[in-house]
């Protein structure tokens, strides 16, 4: 069902099945996946492209270009994948020439008055929880939890199945399948609640537990927790994942219990 009350370019891709309820306006150059809901007063500025069985509700503004000076006009994308939801007052921007395009994975949930910024690139299963802001450039692997009002600077990498707490300010990068809180925001544990909710095995769990004990907890800074890791524990694909992203941190990870 597509409202008389809307406003939708001839030149969109609308495909099958999909709702755009009263007042929502559709740009050119937009693509729109089947089976997809737009809300009423919903914006979708050119560039934008939504996949299947998404839903986007009221007042959110998708594909505008970026608030970045250094932007020039330049051809960008919004690129949205299948069963994500959009709550309400959502903005979302396109990319730069950075990475000329801004993406959002598959089954995620971004809920009410989150931003994303211009060349932010979100994984799949991700939740951004209300209030959220994402500055441009940050990255967050499948799986991550931000709680609400949680603001990531530029260029940021939020490893998978992590979770951040609510109000965090996150500077550093935060390696993958921890917690983190507290303010400058620091290792809060391993997300071992939500790795066994994803079916992770418990033995696997201590693994990861074993080597975050070692970086986090038994060594006084992370170079020597990486050398310790790797003298004590047998290598896996859990550990090389887990020292790759430290090591290739370009921003420095967050910090270990005060």
């Amino acid at each position: 069902m597509i409202s008389n009350l809307s406003q939708i370019s001839e030149k969109a891709q609308i495909g099958a099945n999909v709702t755009v309820h009263s007042f929502s306006t559709i740009f050119e150059d937009v693509i729109i996946g089947d089976n997809t809901v737009i809300h009423p007063n919903v914006t979708i500025y050119p560039g934008t492209r939504i996949g299947t069985n998404c839903e986007i509700y009221p007042g959110a503004v998708i594909g505008v270009i970026p608030q970045d000076l250094k932007f020039n006009g330049e051809y960008t994308t919004v690129e949205i994948g299948n069963n994500t939801i959009i709550r309400e007052c959502v903005t979302i921007h396109r990319g730069t020439n950075d990475k000329l395009k801004t993406s959002i994975g598959n089954n995620c949930l971004l809920m009410t008055y989150v931003h994303v910024a211009h060349d932010c690139q979100i994984g799949n299963n991700v939740v951004l929880a209300s209030y959220t802001g994402l500055s441009g450039h940050v990255v967050i692997d499948d799986f991550a939890i931000l709680e609400g009002k949680v603001a990531a600077q530029q260029f940021v990498h939020i490893g998978k199945h992590a979770f951040i707490g609510g109000a965090s300010l996150v500077r550093k990068d935060v390696p993958p399948y921890i917690k983190a809180a507290r303010e400058p925001l620091t290792f809060a544990g391993v997300n071992s609640v939500g790795l066994r909710r994803r079916g992770y095995a418990d033995d696997v769990v201590r693994k990861i537990e074993d080597v975050y004990r070692i970086l986090y907890v038994q060594n006084s800074n992370i170079s020597k927790g990486i050398e310790a890791v790797k003298a004590t524990l047998e290598e896996c694909e859990l550990t090389k994942e887990i020292i790759s992203f430290i090591e290739t941190s370009d921003k420095g990870i967050i910090r270990g219990m005060i």
